[in-house]
């Protein structure tokens, strides 16, 4: 019995309780709001690029209109990220940081495999460089990606994501 009870105190003293996210302590790269269940101030999910990197990072090669060749990205899956934070909903709404926004249906991440880029070639993105988080599918993988709808959707300088 003693053993049973130490074993329940070590589960209830190690459990993590849905709802807090750690907070970032570098300069916060991307604000998450709207549906979701899992936050870190105000209501809202906030990352720096330790915080988002500490979700696991993965990478892939493609072609993209962006850059000549294929070119390495590295980041983020975008349905790791949805489910750390609880998304509920069906679109996500993406702005950047010049305010361009596009819609994305939450569908699109686990389906394609969608990344929140860091890291282009090994670098991490700049400003300048469509960074410092740019979306990103695999469109060398599945030929219907080679079109202005998920052109239009892989958004760059990405700041806020607001799941509705």
């Amino acid at each position: 019995m003693r053993l049973i009870i130490m074993l329940l105190s070590l589960v209830v003293s190690t459990q993590v309780w849905a709802g807090e996210l750690s907070k970032p302590t570098g300069k916060v790269l991307l604000t998450l709001s709207g549906n979701i269940e899992n936050t870190n101030e105000n209501g809202k999910a906030v990352f720096d690029a330790a915080s988002l990197e500490k979700l696991g990072m993965v990478s892939f090669q493609t072609t993209s209109p962006w850059y000549n060749g294929r070119t390495t990205f590295t980041g983020i899956p975008l349905q790791k990220l949805m489910d750390y934070v609880g998304a509920q909903g069906s679109v996500v709404k993406v702005t950047a940081l010049n305010d361009y926004t596009t819609v994305i249906p939450l569908s699109d991440f686990k389906k394609y495999n969608v990344i929140l880029a860091l890291k282009i070639n090994g670098k991490y993105m700049r400003i300048r460089d469509k960074g410092p988080l740019f979306i990103v599918y695999p469109y060398d993988s599945i030929p219907e990606l080679n079109n202005q709808i998920y052109y239009s959707r892989s958004a760059w300088q990405v700041s806020r994501m607001d799941i509705e």
